[in-house]
This record gives C-alpha cells, structure tokens and sequence, in this order.
C-alpha cells in the first residue's frame, strides 16, 4: 500500500501541494489526471522518493519515506520510477543498459536476458538492441526507459506520463496491454501520471483528479463518469477541470465566422 499522507510542497513562493493526502492499494492502478502543473509529477516524485515534502510524509507497506536508511533501502528495492524525462547513459548500449537495471534488482542473468529480449522485441528495438542508446530517436529512449523500469518487475511502478515522449502508435499500444494485464494482478501496484482519458479509462481501478495541488475527485473511470452524469471519462475530466471550454470554443467558432 501507498499512502500519502497530508503532503504540502512548494517551489520557492508557489504552493504545488495543498495538505494532499492519498492511499492507493495493493493490486491497484490508479491514474493522476490534471491540467500541466497541477501537481501530479511532483506528487510522484514524493512516492518515489525524488523530493521531500515539505510537511507531511508518504508510506510504502507501512515504511515511512526517509525515516532511517534501512527503511528506505527496503523501499528501493520494491519500487521503480519511470520519470517524465528519463536519465539514459547514452553510451551504453540498450541489452547493455537493460542488463544493469535487473542486476540492480537482483534478478537471476538468464532471466533478465530472457525479459530484456521479449522487451526489445514487444517494442520494436531487437535491431537496437547492440547500438549505444545515444543514437536512438526520442521515441525509442522513451521506449528503452519504459523497458527498464519493466524489466525490474518491482511490485510497486511509479510512471510519470509515459505515453508520452514520442512513442509510435505500436508501443502505446503494447505499453497499454502490458499495463492493462498489470492491474489484474493482486502483486502489482501502478501509480500512473498521464493525460490521456481513452488510457485511463482502459487500464485504471480509480483516477485521482487533481487541480491546483489539491484532489478534487478519486473516484473509478465509471463512478467518475456517473458524477458528472457525462458520456465518457474525456468529457466527465473537461466539465471537472475546464467547464468553460464549450463556452471558449463558441466564441472561437462565432469570431472565426464574423472574420469571413
């Protein structure tokens, strides 16, 4: 289990999160909705230990973040990060870079290699697979870092925005199954930033909708959906955060025709 518990966190004078507080099971996928800098990859970055709050605490499985070096030792090795803007050693080849991050989770070789070749294959990067990752697109890093954080099989997976960054419509979709077939089981529990409604509607148990540092609504897709009494998780997200949007695009409309 996650809890968040009471976070307040700013950057120099500006508030980012407002006393948030949070629990996400075990087994569950929940995904953090909200407009660009709301507080979702800073309210990420708490769980996985990236920034300290400045009050409040966060707790995994009962350890609390920090507390002392055996705690977060113990934490490390269950959870793994996937932030927005991933960190590659771009000369080291992608088999390379894959192989260091299993070993760091102490996972036996011949499973990591057979895991990193089924990995490079689902998202099309087996012919890259030898080539330092410094001649990869931005696509295919973004596709090498979702493959890493993967490929430690860690029961706890924090994702900031990863269908973003370039993917190809072959690796949203791969990444969608595999996440998807995540939050089925009871062992893994997935905490994921995205702003893409179709994804969350898909893949999450409940959606935590954030707006100006503070959780207005977390709730399932289906329950979310209901208390807006919209059609689908796209409308029920813009009439929760942006109501004024249908106004905006008529006059948008109406200006553009008295410009003809």
């Amino acid at each position: 289990m996650i809890k968040a518990c009471n976070l307040i966190h700013h950057y120099g004078v500006r508030p980012i999160l407002r006393n948030v507080s949070l629990e996400v099971g075990q087994g569950e996928l929940v995904v953090l909705m909200g407009a660009n800098g709301c507080g979702k990859s800073t309210l990420l970055g708490t769980m996985a230990g990236l920034l300290w709050p400045i009050e409040g605490h966060v707790e995994i499985d009962g350890l609390q973040r920090r507390s002392c070096v055996e705690a977060e030792i113990a934490i490390r090795k269950k959870m793994a990060y996937l932030p927005d803007h991933p960190w590659l050693t771009l000369a080291r080849t992608g088999r390379e870079y894959l192989m260091a991050v299993g070993q760091i989770y102490d996972l036996p070789t011949a499973h990591i290699m057979d895991h990193m070749e089924r990995l490079l294959e689902l998202f099309h990067l087996t012919d890259k697979g030898d080539s330092t990752m410094q001649s990869y697109s931005n696509g295919q890093q973004k596709k090498i870092a979702i493959a890493a954080t993967l490929i430690t099989e860690a029961p706890i997976l924090l994702l900031d925005e990863p269908f973003t960054g370039g993917l190809d419509p072959s690796a949203i979709l791969a990444l969608k199954n595999v996440l998807g077939s995540l939050a089925q089981r009871e062992d893994t529990t997935v905490v994921m930033a995205s702003q893409l409604p179709e994804i969350a509607a898909a893949t999450a148990h409940r959606i935590a909708v954030i707006q100006d540092g503070v959780i207005l609504h977390y709730d399932s897709p289906t329950d979310l959906i209901k208390s807006q009494n919209s059609e689908n998780l796209e409308t029920a997200l813009n009439d929760i955060l942006n109501p004024e949007t249908k106004n905006l695009l008529k006059a948008y409309f109406k200006g553009k025709e008295l410009s003809k």
